[in-house]
């Protein structure tokens, strides 16, 4: 299994990074002006228009057969995977004679879809501008994004999809103190969660980026659940034949604005994308089920008091006169023993 240079990785980071884009409210405003910045060789169009008139871009590189799809935000307030993308762009532009960017352009072609849901993104809210939870609408399609999604998908038949979301800061990685920085996720194709061959090689996938980051976040890395939703998008699409990866972006410590976790978005993303480049057999699928699962095991505050009587918190997120805010609301009360805290404050015996 070929896997990237991690010094090389974290030595070119801050030339990759995508400084225009920063904290968690990324809007459409804020990524169109980046178009103008891609290379040549990238070719975007607006394919289609989100409910309230917003445009949906499309990129597109590379010329090879193995065929990627990859889209981000379709959920408006899960952002970190669109900020992963650019800092994928920026490095595809920044090292083109690199093997890494060779040898993904010379055997695939990846579409991606930066943002699909431009007015979710702009409310900061987890809907469409209809209150349609794209992520649930695979099957109605009630949704014009959702449509768009699915004619991209239709259209150039990918072998391979790179589904991104952000998860709560409340996932911790099972057996550990510590929180659920990135996890993956094979999707189910039915209810009986069969092991299908697209899974699979799904799993293979999800190996290889699992390895990478084990040499940088140890016991960061969490496996999502893989119960079926017969409405989910990852679902679908992997029933339908085309192998999607899902990538939950989720907490490090003291990084609420997921700056850090966008780092290894983008590596998992990078060593993703390469591995399918290089490979031509992804049998090899087992150390997937050694990932710890995901567990809600966190919450961001708690107040430790003597004879249980603990106080949680969680942050909730909220846009407040065009600013993004972020405050603490009381989650659980009582003997929180089995709850870790990202800030524990500990009040007299």
């Amino acid at each position: 299994m070929s896997l990237l240079d991690i010094n090389f990785l974290e030595n070119s980071y801050s030339e990759v990074k995508e400084k225009q884009l920063f904290g968690k409210w990324i809007t459409l405003g804020d990524v169109r002006p980046l178009y103008d910045k891609l290379d040549d060789s990238i070719s975007r169009e607006v394919i289609g228009k989100s409910e309230q008139g917003r445009d949906i871009f499309k990129l597109k590189i590379g010329n090879g057969k193995k065929r990627i799809l990859i889209w981000s935000q379709m959920h408006g307030n899960e952002s970190t995977g669109t900020k992963a993308i650019f800092d994928f762009l920026n490095f595809y532009k920044l090292f083109p004679d690199n093997e890494i960017v060779q040898r993904i352009v010379e055997n695939c072609t990846i579409e991606i879809v930066p943002m699909l849901n431009p007015d979710g993104a702009l409310a900061y809210t987890r809907v469409n501008s209809n209150n349609v939870d794209l992520n649930r609408d695979a099957v109605d399609q009630k949704a014009c994004e959702s449509k768009i999604l699915r004619k991209v998908l239709d259209s150039f038949n990918p072998k391979f999809c790179f589904n991104l979301h952000d998860q709560r800061t409340i996932f911790g990685v099972e057996g550990t103190r510590n929180p659920a920085t990135i996890s993956f996720l094979a999707p189910s194709e039915e209810v009986t969660r069969k092991l299908t061959k697209g899974r699979k090689e799904t799993m293979n996938v999800i190996v290889a980026m699992n390895e990478l980051l084990q040499q940088i976040i140890p016991n960061h890395i969490g496996r999502y659940t893989d119960e079926f939703y017969p409405t989910a998008t990852g679902d679908n699409f992997q029933k339908l034949g085309h192998n999607t990866i899902l990538i939950e972006a989720g907490h490090f410590p003291d990084d609420y604005k997921r700056e850090k976790t966008r780092k290894f978005n983008f590596y998992s993303l990078l060593q993703g994308i390469f591995h399918i480049a290089v490979s031509n057999n992804f049998t090899e699928h087992e150390s997937y089920f050694s990932i710890p699962n995901n567990e809600k095991s966190f919450l961001d505050v708690i107040h430790r008091k003597p004879n249980g009587n603990d106080i949680g918190f969680l942050y909730k997120d909220e846009l407040i006169d065009n600013q993004l805010t972020s405050r603490l609301q009381k989650e659980k009360t009582g003997n929180l023993e089995e709850y870790y805290g990202h800030h524990e404050i500990v009040f007299g015996h």
